[in-house]
């Protein structure tokens, strides 16, 4: 996902350097005490997964929905806000990376093989080295979680500013829990149920990568209802365009370009959209096919190319492309109509055609 903003208010990296320097120093800090106390520097590998391959999409949604607001400055609450993001979304990747035993993020080791592999002493890992991965990286997530808390309140926001945000953020969080959970359960059994294909995009990518950050950024200089639900008709139909997109990429990318294994998500059977067109579509024959092949931990390439074929012959990549084409038309509508600032408006506009382009 590649940002070239033009509104020079609203360009991504003069918005992002700001949230970068709050990170780099509160994390600073925090490798410093816990160093200092004896212990391993666990800030450390928190530090790692946020300095490799984010486009910080989170904290530049919720300081475009401060400017959505048309709030003035000072922006130190707006700031350590949308840090404190970045930090929670640092503790939801770890432990969806314990949940799903992903070897990869972000074309590296994730924290908790890195963490067995220190274990064991060597490059293979035995129960008892991958038990303390596991645990060691759940610890390291809630650090990242409870720290995003503490860098939220080191901002200073006001009791009024408080008492309207934190509904949202406990909003986003019991979101993201329930759409994980529901992935979790849905993962490893072949469906063709749309609906909680959809229900999983809705509550794991749409609501907490794009509306929550707007609407924190928003509620956060005081936006009313009318705006927020603004953002949410652009946030909702982007965020499921955007998660459709990367189902694609899932399956038919390479690990260059997503920075996670190729085949991944194949061997977790991943209850996506695109499989439960796939398997609606499919024939006796290639049905039987994709439920024997989905979840497979051992799958091939050569068996991926069996699924990926089964898809393109059923039409349901087509079908995707289409509910993509769809949702990113319904948001850019739902920006036109609005009467937002043209530096906003504009920012919007880019960052939807960033998010369903080929990343």
């Amino acid at each position: 996902m590649t940002f070239q903003l033009q509104a020079a208010t609203l360009d991504p990296e003069r918005l992002k350097k700001p949230v970068e320097e709050i990170l780099t120093d509160f994390l600073a800090c925090k490798s410093q005490q816990i160093t200092q106390d004896g212990f391993p520097d666990l800030a450390a590998p928190i530090r790692g997964l946020l300095d490799t391959g984010s486009k910080r999409l989170r904290p530049i949604l919720a300081l475009i929905g401060w400017h959505a607001a048309s709030a003035p400055g000072p922006y130190r609450a707006v700031h350590h806000l949308a840090a404190s993001l970045e930090l929670f979304h640092a503790f939801a990747l770890i432990h969806d990376d314990v949940m799903d035993q992903s070897d990869i993020r972000r074309g590296g080791p994730t924290i908790h093989r890195s963490f067995a592999h220190q274990r064991s002493g060597s490059s293979r890992t035995t129960p008892a080295s991958d038990r303390f991965g596991d645990g060691a990286a759940i610890l390291i997530g809630n650090l990242a979680s409870a720290w995003s808390d503490e860098l939220l309140h080191a901002g200073h926001p006001s009791r009024a500013q408080l008492c309207r945000i934190r509904p949202l953020l406990d909003e986003m969080r019991t979101e993201i829990a329930l759409g994980q959970f529901l992935d979790l359960t849905a993962a490893g059994t072949p469906t063709t149920d749309l609906d909680t294909a959809l229900t999983v995009i809705r509550y794991k990518t749409a609501k907490y990568t794009f509306e929550r950050p707007l609407h924190l950024g928003a509620a956060l200089a005081g936006a009313d209802r009318q705006l927020l639900d603004v953002l949410s008709a652009y946030a909702l139909p982007l965020g499921e365009a955007f998660q459709l997109h990367d189902d694609l990429l899932g399956i038919f990318g390479s690990c260059a370009v997503t920075g996670k294994p190729a085949l991944g998500d194949l061997r977790a059977g991943k209850a996506t959209v695109l499989m439960a067109f796939a398997l609606t579509r499919a024939t006796r024959h290639q049905s039987a096919q994709l439920r024997g092949l989905l979840g497979c931990p051992t799958l091939n390439e050569d068996q991926a190319a069996t699924v990926r074929d089964v898809i393109i012959a059923t039409g349901a990549d087509h079908a995707v492309h289409q509910m993509i084409s769809l949702r990113y038309e319904q948001a850019l509508r739902a920006v036109k109509s609005a009467a937002l600032e043209p530096h906003v408006a504009d920012a919007l506009h880019q960052i939807a055609h960033a998010a369903v382009s080929t990343r």
